[in-house]
């Protein structure tokens, strides 16, 4: 895979694929780590001369223009991280683009609106999303893939402009194919996983693989539920996928099987109300045990005896990954879970790795030093489908 190093950029119009899908509060960036993620490669082209033109996606607009998914905060924060001006056109191959792009001088950037306003972007049909992605190649000379969170998508600016445009791997993507690489080759052992999250169905694919691979599997948040009922527990009104239970059983007698250690939580926070995320009012939570949580209730964090647990079961770790929150860490009386994983994960001598998404905000937002863990991913679904052992289109694309 060719890195930017590799590519003559200066006086070239350089088309950057980023992943600028912040979360947002109105027009206000609440979360700016996926900006600041990809700066450091814009950074590089501007300081080699190149007229770079960012494009990214935001949230899941239908294809057709809506001002809530709008680009326009994150060009406001990509300048002020670079400090300079960036240019931002108002729509994505139209006049506003096309002029903006044409108005660059060497050393100058420009972000075009959400990608996913044309309907060509996330098209199934081949044609569709090939025609797309012939008209960004008319913007620019060169292509540079730098938005790892999106590489597991076949989306036009992923997967075919690459094969429009001469191409190369961003710094951002370069370092987490590189991490990636540490976490399924070359493991050092004990090789510990804590995923977490809502949903079990996310994280089917990378527990199948990763059984195979890890040393021991602890298992918070939401997904929990289902895991503890199907040991036959009572989990009340928690979230769960009743449909995979099924499944987490094999998994669970598979991991018997091959030695594979796999804990789940002892005790919960629990409450008959989800949380005020807005005022964060206090929440009063119970303290039960996990196999006592009442019909009524809800589990939302995991408890005191469970965060001593985890934190003893990675304490010998040599390798880490961390995908998905213990609770609902966005409220202070359920953020103690996700806090004590991330302290534990600080505290060992382990190579830590934060597989993105909400795990990355929640070490932000808990105000945790991002450059203490090994490293922290931009990317939850495509990291979660390269430990899935699966080719990843975006990836695919670059190494064409």
């Amino acid at each position: 895979m060719k890195t930017i190093e590799d590519l003559d950029v200066a006086g070239k119009r350089v088309f950057v694929r980023a992943d600028l899908n912040v979360p947002l509060d109105g027009t206000t960036i609440t979360d700016d780590g996926r900006i600041r993620a990809v700066a450091p490669t814009i950074a590089k082209l501007v300081e080699r001369g190149a007229r770079v033109v960012v494009a990214s996606h935001l949230g899941r607009p239908k294809g057709a223009p809506d001002p809530k998914f709008s680009l326009a905060p994150a060009a406001v924060r990509l300048g002020e991280i670079l400090g300079k001006n960036v240019a931002f056109a108002t729509d994505t191959v139209g006049e506003s683009a096309e002029s903006t792009v044409a108005a660059l001088d060497d050393g100058e950037v420009a972000l075009l609106e959400n990608l996913r306003f044309n309907a060509g972007e996330t098209s199934k049909d081949d044609a569709e999303r090939k025609a797309f992605a012939e008209q960004l190649a008319a913007l620019a000379d060169l292509y540079v893939g730098d938005g790892f969170g999106a590489v597991h998508r076949k989306h036009a600016s992923v997967y075919d402009l690459p094969g429009l445009l001469p191409h190369a791997a961003g710094d951002l993507i370069a370092t987490e194919v590189g991490v990636l690489k540490k976490l399924t080759e070359e493991v050092a052992r004990p090789y510990v996983v804590v995923l977490g999250g809502a949903k079990v169905s996310d994280k089917l694919g990378v527990i199948d693989n990763l059984l195979k691979k890890a040393d021991r599997i602890l298992i918070g948040g939401g997904m929990a539920y289902t895991f503890l009922k199907a040991k036959g527990h009572e989990v009340g009104i928690s979230l769960l996928q009743e449909d995979q239970i099924p499944v987490v059983l094999d998994y669970l007698k598979r991991a018997e099987e091959t030695g594979v250690e796999f804990v789940l939580p002892v005790d919960v926070l629990v409450s008959a109300e989800f949380p005020d995320l807005k005022t964060k009012a206090p929440a009063n939570p119970e303290l039960v045990a996990a196999d006592a949580i009442p019909a009524d209730q809800e589990g939302l964090d995991i408890g005191p005896k469970t965060r001593e647990l985890y934190a003893a079961k990675l304490a010998d770790a040599g390798t880490v990954f961390w995908n998905g929150p213990m609770g609902v860490f966005e409220h202070p009386d359920y953020a103690n879970g996700t806090k004590a994983v991330a302290q534990a994960l600080l505290d060992s001598d382990a190579f830590t790795v934060v597989g993105g998404g909400d795990s990355a905000a929640a070490v932000r937002i808990l105000g945790f030093d991002e450059n203490a863990f090994g490293h922290i991913s931009t990317g939850g679904g495509a990291s979660l489908e390269y430990l899935e052992g699966k080719t990843l289109p975006g990836l695919a694309a670059l190494e064409g």
